[in-house]
């Protein structure tokens, strides 16, 4: 077995790549902090009080970033951040359209004291449209960009794990892929740019291999006929135990293994595999089937099987699978269970920095700003 190669984040592929972030809640944070898994060098810009929603600073998604308390409605406390901004490749905001530019830090500002800067703007709705100053949360957005509508079974309402598929799938990742896209081309051309990211955009656009899938007939808007959602050959089954096993045999190679495994073969009612209507009838047999043995022991007799049948596994049983184990997927720091940064470059596996304390390094990056200007603070953080 292959063993994971583990290195420091600060050695990452955006070593030297500076952001700034207007700490919030939900996928801003996260894009900041993925941004340093890989590498950057965050600065994360936090309240005084202390209020950042209900997980408050001092958790997971702040790993490897360095934490300054600031009271950005003051002229003293916006100029610190500009002075930060000043230096920054990237800055990172997730407020209601307009709150930024009401505080004095809309990106006309920002960008003329630094017309390098990558400004990126994450929100649920984006920037303009009918809905764009109204609230939301994940499965706000993704209802309506129509990524929710594929969710669930045709006998249950959609449903999807929470913030995964809007707030980070849709809305975190797509605002790091467009602000490493605006640091290449400031690089490029000396000229930074702002990022619009939306979750409700991002989700939208996420969806394309479905639309590919879907104007082929493959999907369909039919939740008693369309494939994610109906199909007997795509579905989560509840076993003996309570446990649940998924099987995902989209191909006919891959379903043929399931009917062998199963001990299905030549069984009559199980083809042709696409025959729609037979497909409520097969979903019953098959839960009668796994409901008849535990779930270890159908991942047993699935074992090295390409028939598409794994279990479903809780977070902390996640962290114990022998796969996840063999890649260092998991690990756990300060009683807290956290995701390994991806993807990995040259088959090395990032080690994350520590999660700071709120403000932690306050005192220290206004000492570097009163007494060297704003290039110290990242010159400072390079040389430790």
């Amino acid at each position: 077995m292959q063993e994971t190669n583990v290195v420091s984040s600060k050695d990452g592929v955006l070593r030297g790549v500076r952001v700034v972030e207007l700490a919030g809640i939900g996928p801003g944070p996260f894009c900041a902090m993925h941004l340093a898994d890989l590498g950057a060098d965050v600065i994360s810009v936090q309240r005084p009080d202390g209020r950042a929603g209900s997980i408050g600073y001092e958790n997971c998604i702040q790993r490897g970033k360095r934490a300054i308390a600031l009271d950005v409605k003051t002229p003293g406390g916006r100029d610190t951040l500009l002075s930060l901004i000043e230096h920054a490749d990237v800055f990172i905001e997730g407020m209601r359209p307009g709150v930024a530019e009401r505080l004095g830090l809309g990106p006309d500002i920002c960008r003329a004291r630094n017309p390098r800067l990558v400004y990126g703007r994450m929100t649920g709705w984006g920037q303009h449209g009918p809905m764009a100053h109204l609230a939301g949360h994940d499965a706000n957005y993704i209802a309506l960009s129509g990524a929710l509508w594929h969710a669930g079974t045709s006998a249950a309402a959609p449903a999807t794990p929470f913030s995964v598929v809007g707030d980070i799938a849709g809305g975190a990742l797509y605002l790091a892929v467009g602000l490493l896209g605006g640091v290449l081309q400031a690089r490029r051309t000396g000229q930074g740019c702002v990022v619009d990211a939306a979750v409700s955009d991002g989700s939208a656009h996420s969806m394309q291999l479905l639309l590919a899938a879907r104007s082929k007939g493959i999907v369909n808007d039919d939740h008693g006929q369309s494939l994610p959602n109906a199909a007997p050959f795509y579905a989560s089954y509840g076993c003996a135990d309570g446990g649940y096993i998924t099987v995902a045999c989209i191909e006919p190679q891959f379903y043929d293994l399931l009917l062998e495994r199963l001990g299905l073969v030549g069984d009559a009612g199980f083809v042709p595999q696409w025959d729609k209507a037979r497909w409520p009838e097969r979903k019953q047999r098959l839960q009668a089937l796994f409901t008849g043995r535990s779930r270890a022991e159908w991942q047993a007799v699935f074992e090295g099987s390409d028939a598409c049948v794994i279990p479903v596994l809780s977070p902390d049983e996640a962290a114990r699978d022998p796969h996840n184990l063999a890649r260092a997927t998991y690990f756990e720091r300060d009683g807290c269970l956290q995701a390994a940064p991806a993807p990995r470059f040259d088959g090395a596996c990032a080690q994350p920095g520590a999660v700071p304390r709120a403000g932690q390094h306050t005192q220290a990056i206004l000492e570097l700003l009163a007494g060297k200007g704003p290039a110290a603070v990242w010159l400072a953080s390079e040389a430790a």
